[in-house]
């Protein structure tokens, strides 16, 4: 076992769902696939342009802040951020250095030091004899997050980000597809508050938890060797599978921070924050909860659903229609078709939640036919197939002939008849050889096609042995 106390702080960048850049007014479109489209002379840089800011970006990170219990800064400025490279057309980032928008807060017991707004930069695209520049995202809305150093692991640091990504998709202030480059993690780490290394721009959970587990192993090991650890910036290779060098790291007086002459400081009181407080959605840590007291679910099963908002809505829409005939309906059957039978159909197919043909209404009508005895599961599944093709409810894809309820009429006769044809295995079964019975009812679910559950059939079987 490890003598050495991890001790990781977090940098999450964030680009903000806005409908035009930080501060000017050419499109923000994270799907833009054509290069330099969405630009124009401010994003590009051109002398004598002059930046505004986005109101609704600086209202985003308020919300956030809000959501993180910090506090709201009355004054804010904007600064700039003065390096060289060839995305970043200025060669200075506008950012936010000594007067965030927000301060303090909390998520999963990690103090939050600081929110604030800086615009993104341009993307490079790298061949084999040239390396191209796309301004697209140029002065698209950038939050940065920065934690206190109160990670211990890998582990979680894995789950902060991942609660963090919920809050901003319910927000609706981000969608933080990691793998689209809209939220990425940058992690300092070290070994009992020594020299911190910054792993940078990793794109995805499992590479986060990869990099800080391989770069936390590879400096317990230097520290063994009587090393010294270097502070510097290292990337995640995702084939090698270890981190690599970069650069040295930089100190804020690198930046050379000042605060940007084009943009006047300004007051957060233009904003009703306690409005935007108490409008503030039902976040995913107390929709967890809620769901599992309100549902009767598992820990692991409310997570699931809390874990993406259009689920959770729609499961709670079916619980409802579910409830609307039986108030004290439960929902184990609902919950099962949902998150395993129609999530596979929709896995199989690629076809999203937005875009199924099934409503919560007629997914809780077939739960409902489940759990009355009127079709088995078997046939609920075949059911749920015809739905998600044709969006019919229940009830008119069994009245189409389909797939037939099961008839005790039906059933009983079908019995009747397996007795007649096997009498070795109803002799067998008075003697008291329980297999038989077993058999036979293996013969009568054939002849119905599954149209029976095994259940109903020992029953029927039993009145008439």
């Amino acid at each position: 076992m490890s003598t050495y106390q991890p001790t990781i702080g977090l940098e999450i960048h964030a680009e903000l769902k806005t409908r035009t850049k930080m501060f000017c007014d050419s499109l923000n479109d994270p799907d833009e696939r054509h290069p330099n489209v969405n630009v124009c002379p401010v994003c590009l840089g051109h002398p004598g342009t002059l930046p505004v800011a986005n109101k609704n970006a600086v209202e985003a990170v308020i919300k956030v802040g809000c959501a993180l219990q910090g506090t709201i800064n009355k004054e804010s400025k904007f600064d700039r951020k003065n390096y060289f490279y060839p995305d970043l057309v200025k060669a200075y980032q506008i950012s936010q250095y000594d007067k965030p928008i927000v301060s303090g807060g909390t998520l999963r017991g990690v103090r939050i030091m600081r929110v604030h707004l800086e615009e993104d930069t341009g993307t490079l695209g790298h061949g084999d004899h040239a390396s191209l520049v796309d301004f697209n995202r140029a002065g698209v809305p950038l939050m940065e997050l920065v934690t206190e150093p109160d990670l211990r692991s890998a582990e979680e640091v894995a789950a902060f980000a991942r609660e963090l990504q919920l809050i901003l998709r319910y927000l609706g202030v981000s969608d933080a597809n990691m793998e689209k480059g809209e939220m990425r993690i940058e992690a300092n780490v070290s070994l009992d508050m020594g020299t911190k290394v910054e792993l940078k721009n990793i794109n995805s959970f499992k590479a986060v938890e990869d990099a800080i587990a391989y770069e936390t192993k590879r400096q317990e090991e230097a520290l063994s060797r009587g090393e010294k650890v270097h502070q510097e910036t290292r990337g995640w290779d995702e084939v090698k599978r270890k981190t690599f060098s970069q650069r040295s790291k930089e100190e804020a007086h690198d930046y050379r921070y000042f605060p940007d002459p084009d943009l006047p400081p300004f007051t957060t009181d233009v904003f009703d924050i306690e409005k935007l407080r108490a409008e503030l959605p039902e976040l995913p840590a107390a929709k967890t909860e809620r769901l599992k007291k309100e549902y009767a679910l598992t820990a692991a099963q409310a997570e699931l659903l809390a874990g993406d908002l259009a689920i959770a809505e729609f499961f709670e829409d079916a619980v409802s229609e579910l409830r609307a005939d039986t108030p004290n309906a439960k929902t184990a059957t609902l919950y099962n078709y949902f998150t395993s039978d129609l999530r596979g159909l929709m896995n199989e197919t690629g076809v999203p939640l937005s875009e199924i043909k099934i409503d919560p209404e007629h997914l809780a009508h077939l739960a409902v036919l489940v759990d009355g005895a009127k079709i088995t599961s078997r046939q609920a599944k075949d059911i749920l197939k015809k739905m998600f093709e044709t969006g019919l409810d229940p009830e008119d894809i069994i009245k189409n002939g389909k797939i037939g309820l099961s008839d005790i009429g039906e059933i009983k006769a079908v019995v009747l008849a397996i007795i007649e044809q096997n009498p070795a295995a109803v002799a067998d079964y008075k003697k008291g050889k329980t297999a038989s019975l077993q058999f036979l009812i293996g013969r009568a679910m054939g002849a119905l096609q599954g149209r029976a559950r095994p259940d109903m059939l020992k029953e029927v079987f039993e009145k008439n042995l």
